[in-house]
């Protein structure tokens, strides 16, 4: 072995058994609830980008806040953001309060479009997430996933 060999902190067979089924897990339900929205020609990014500005007053949210929020870059959001344009489900408006930016906004074709998938997405999330856990696996489970998302 040379010298960065020997640096390497390998994982235990627990540790990456504990690992490869989060991977899993992650990819079945997001696998899942995606096809489930596809009934709806939406893609998950879509449905991200409709709920979170459907929570904002006035429907509208910065390219900058969503891009953050979803963990994109502001240049793949906003191409993403055309697509979405196109199918007239939000509209881009100047930033008031950055002449530099954008306003992400929610059209009334993407309130209906969400309004229509929501029942679709809540009923997979519940069937393919929390309908399959006991609740106190559930809350374990919650407080894992916001202690290692709220890493810095």
């Amino acid at each position: 072995m040379n010298e960065s060999e020997d640096e390497v902190h390998w994982l235990t067979d627990e540790e990456e058994r504990a690992w490869r089924a989060y991977r899993r897990m992650v990819i079945a339900v997001q696998t899942r609830t995606v096809q489930d929205l596809a009934a709806h020609g939406l893609s998950e990014p879509d449905y991200e980008v409709l709920s979170t500005l459907s929570e904002h007053p006035g429907g509208a949210s910065t390219l900058h806040e969503q891009a953050a929020k979803m963990g994109w870059s502001r240049s793949r959001l906003s191409r993403h953001a055309t697509r979405m344009e196109a199918r007239d489900l939000i509209r881009r408006a100047p930033d008031p309060t950055d002449g530099r930016g954008c306003l992400l906004v929610l059209t009334e074709t993407g309130r209906d479009t969400l309004r229509e998938a929501a029942p679709t997405h809540l009923d997979s999330v519940r069937r393919h997430f929390v309908d399959r856990l006991e609740p106190e696996e559930l809350a374990s489970l919650g407080r894992i996933a916001e202690k290692i998302a709220d890493e810095q």
